[in-house]
């Protein structure tokens, strides 16, 4: 009968007072938007797999690891995606070539060559065997001269059978002859533009001899593919990795690794935050319409209701709301999910084979977290106005209960205390560390403006209010009523401070991370030229440089990523840095480069077997002049050269320093990235420029940096699309709530008309609450960020934080304008009700 009456209550709340639940129902429609399109990017990421396509007939794949290993501080061990692709010794070949069950071991390399037509893929004609790429004309390459190309590149280069051409790989330009057309394949990936060498060619050309990228195992007649799996495996002994079935593509496309990491990254990382975010707000918003109710409740509790009736009477009410809710929320969530997919793939941040994966399992997830924090919130809400008395709960709903309880304020200031002691560590580290704890420190802050709302809104509507109180009678009003209804106002702040808090420290952390680099970029590049290529330099290129007439120096750039380790304990970690090789001598450089020297011999920079580190990075390693510093190179391999310098413009320039010789040999591509050009003095600027426009673009510094600042700005997206989701989701709470804090004050805006208020001072009195809110949540989330901006900033780049006025400007007047706009129209129809129900009385 108790059950069958509490489920009557909630079916009777919702169907007669729907507007009551409308906030509620938009909270949870939005937070399961937010956490089903995480959810499938996270489960996206973790069954990311391109189906093999160069490797479909090769049942078994040998390659190396693709991650370094370390050692957590806790005994764990992590793994780090390497920059490049790892490679494996070409004399495995042998010894999986003689295990039982194997008919053939081929090894196949990839890297890229230039040709007349445009890049192609440079492979051993031995790979032929596994992938079926037939001639369609003339005959195999034999000699080291000869070379055989696919058909879409010989028409657009113009080349039959028996033409001479050049190809260009990283040590230069090479004559050869066409000795065949390749057969156009049905495989897409078989039929891009390739170029095969004999294997012995493409070995040497490939910048690494005696290294492989895999080995493509063949079977022999009656052979499983779980028992070849097993003889290679144990031909390998430990030094590759097997992979079968579409672990395969993983081998043949080596972005599906970063795509992981990516989707991951989104989907974990940020929708962790994320979350957390949206449960925190959907609960508020499930409290603030329990709490809205509570002269109901006071009625129920008069007339008999029992605590465990009102108590089962909310959670039911959760359990009728939440799953429509959530299932409407995630229809929006799965689409956004897909734009946000297509965005990261058109940004070639996931490669084409990689799909979006859309399952019930993260849909599951985002209605059920919903409905947990629904219930929840509603049972917290609901537990004092159900266990205090009948006559006490009508009087504590006619004048709003400023006291808060204990617990909330205890728990709230030992949120703030945190954030505080956690700020002022943060701000003593530096780099990633930094950057890790400042995320600590926004989730404690705005756990304690949660927490102690009643008690900030009351100080800030008194601060605020004082002004106010001189002002018009709309002024006058909107001071009193924010200060005696300081539990609505907390309500109505802590969405805005949210959203304010969370964009601008995404956004301006991306800003002052730009700003930094662009500086250091353009005090950094002292060449009057340079040089550049979309499919990059020669190696030799610096050396014909310097050869031209007017040119002083020029030194090659050959740019990519190297791992470091970092922070000590629990925090250690391994992160890719910037990294260039120079072809030059550290004097050299100095005339092109400017690396504002910090400690140690300029001279010394760029000899085989030193580095040059950025002066943060050294921090965050703990190396100085004359130590070792280990290093992972692009392609896995263990380096501890001496550092014999510091400098301080990494983050613009490049973090690590080494010699070319150093890194050639270790990335797949050893193109040079740039080449800078010093003019000999008195030496005609446009002449040097013309006489250098044959080997490459020609730029000045200026034309350089401008395009180095686009570059990183493509770079910065995903924080603006971080910024903009939790931002945007934020936003709509804060409506969400203030809407719902003006309609339920319709009683109270009729008593005002009534005592002689007119509907212009009300109006005014609204707005002027509304500033109030927007004010003091804009002060409030500014004040977050920058503590929490602080530390992240001067750890990642050595400065204070860079806010644009404009845009903090643009940020701070949307979050007011939201506020006015949130309450204005709800503040319009109340009154308008209110009017026509008074018309009906007096009728």
């Amino acid at each position: 009968m108790a059950r069958s009456l509490t489920n009557g209550l909630a079916r009777a709340a919702i169907r007669f007072k729907p507007a009551s639940f409308a906030g509620t129902f938009v909270a949870l429609m939005m937070a399961a938007l937010i956490v089903s399109a995480c959810g499938i990017l996270l489960e996206s990421g973790v069954r990311a797999a391109a189906p093999p396509q160069r490797y479909a007939d090769a049942p078994v794949v040998a390659a190396a690891e693709q991650k370094a290993h370390y050692e957590t501080g806790a005994g764990d061990q992590e793994g780090t995606l390497l920059p490049d692709t790892a490679r494996l010794d070409a004399r495995l070949v042998t010894k999986v070539s003689r295990a039982p069950g194997v008919a053939a071991a081929i090894p196949d390399l990839s890297y890229p060559l230039r040709t007349t037509a445009g890049t192609v893929t440079a492979h051993g004609w031995g790979s032929t065997a596994f992938t079926g790429t037939k001639l369609a004309s003339g005959a195999a390459p034999r000699a080291a001269d000869e070379v055989v190309l696919d058909a879409a590149t010989a028409r657009a280069a113009r080349l039959t059978v028996g033409s001479h051409t050049t190809v260009t790989s990283a040590d230069g330009a090479h004559r050869v002859r066409v000795t065949g057309i390749a057969a156009p394949h049905a495989r897409a990936a078989v039929n891009a533009p390739t170029a095969w060498l004999t294997d012995q060619r493409a070995d040497a050309l490939s910048g690494h001899p005696g290294k492989i990228d895999a080995i493509a195992v063949l079977p022999k007649p009656g052979t499983s593919t779980g028992d070849l799996a097993d003889q290679v495996e144990r031909a390998v002994a430990g030094k590759a990795k097997v992979h079968t079935g579409d672990d395969r593509g993983g081998v043949e496309e080596p972005g599906v690794a970063g795509a992981k990491d990516v989707l991951v990254g989104v989907g974990g990382s940020f929708g962790g935050v994320a979350t957390l975010v949206a449960i925190f707000t959907t609960a508020g918003t499930v409290a603030l319409c329990v709490s809205q109710r509570s002269r109901e409740f006071a009625l129920l509790r008069a007339i008999g209701a029992t605590p465990r009736q009102l108590r089962r009477s909310v959670a039911t009410e959760a359990l009728l709301v939440a799953p429509l809710a959530g299932a409407l929320g995630c229809l929006p969530g799965i689409a956004l999910a897909h734009w946000w997919f297509d965005q990261l793939r058109d940004k070639g941040a996931i490669p084409d084979g990689v799909q979006l994966h859309v399952t019930w399992l993260p849909l599951l997830c985002a209605v059920g977290a919903g409905l947990l924090a629904a219930v929840c919130a509603g049972l917290l809400a609901a537990r004092r106005p159900a266990k205090i008395k009948p006559g006490q709960a009508l009087s504590e709903a006619a004048v709003e209960r400023f006291k808060p309880g204990v617990i909330r304020t205890v728990m709230g200031a030992g949120a703030l205390v945190g954030a505080i002691t956690l700020a002022g560590v943060a701000a003593e580290e530096s780099g990633d560390d930094a950057a890790n704890l400042a995320l600590g420190v926004v989730m404690l802050f705005m756990l304690a403006v949660s927490l102690l709302g009643p008690i900030i809104a009351r100080l800030c509507a008194w601060l605020i209010g004082l002004p106010l109180r001189l002002g018009g009678p709309a002024a006058h009003l909107a001071a009193a009523n924010t200060r005696a209804n300081s539990r609505r106002l907390a309500s109505a702040l802590t969405p805005i401070v949210l959203a304010m808090a969370f964009s601008s420290t995404l956004v301006f952390l991306h800003t002052s991370q730009a700003h930094a680099a662009s500086d250091q970029r353009r005090a950094g590049v002292v060449a009057d030229h340079v040089i550049s290529s979309p499919d990059g330099l020669p190696a030799g290129t610096a050396a014909r440089a310097a050869r031209t007439p007017g040119v002083a120096t020029a030194v090659g750039l050959l740019r990519t990523g190297a791992l470091v380790q970092t922070g000590s304990g629990e925090s250690r970690m391994l992160i890719n840095v910037p990294t260039q090789g120079i072809s030059g001598t550290g004097s050299q450089l100095r005339a092109v480069q400017d690396l504002d020297l910090r400690s140690g011999d300029q001279a010394a920079i760029g000899r085989p077997g030193t580095v040059a580190v950025d002066h943060l990075l050294a921090d965050a390693t703990g190396v100085e002049v004359g130590e070792r510093l280990r290093i992972v190179l692009p392609d896995g391999t263990v380096s501890r050269p001496e550092v014999v310098a510091t400098y301080g413009r990494g983050l613009g320039l490049a973090q690590l320093t080494l010699a070319r010789s150093t890194l050639a040999p270790h990335v797949t591509s050893g193109f040079d990235s740039d080449v800078l050009v010093k003019r000999a003095p008195g030496g005609d600027p446009a002449k040097v420029a013309a006489a250098l426009a044959p080997l490459g673009e020609v730029t000045d510094p200026d034309g350089y940096a401008a395009a180095q600042d686009k570059d990183s700005e493509l770079n910065a997206w995903a924080n603006t699309t971080m910024a903009v989701v939790l931002g945007g989701f934020a936003a709509v709470a804060a409506a969400n709530t203030l809407v719902m804090t003006v309609l339920d004050r319709r009683r109270e805006l009729g008593m005002l008309r009534l005592v002689g208020s007119t509907r212009r001072q009300i109006l005014g009195m609204v707005r002027w609450e509304a500033l109030l809110v927007g004010g003091a949540g804009v002060a409030i989330g500014t004040a977050i960020a920058l503590i929490t901006l602080n530390p992240m900033t001067h750890g990642i780049t050595g400065q204070a934080p860079h806010i644009p006025a404009g845009l903090y400007a643009s940020i701070a007047g949307a979050a007011v304008l939201l506020g006015l706009a949130s309450t204005a129209l709800p503040a319009r129809l109340a009154l308008r009700q209110t009017a026509l129900s008074g018309a009906g009385q007096r009728q």
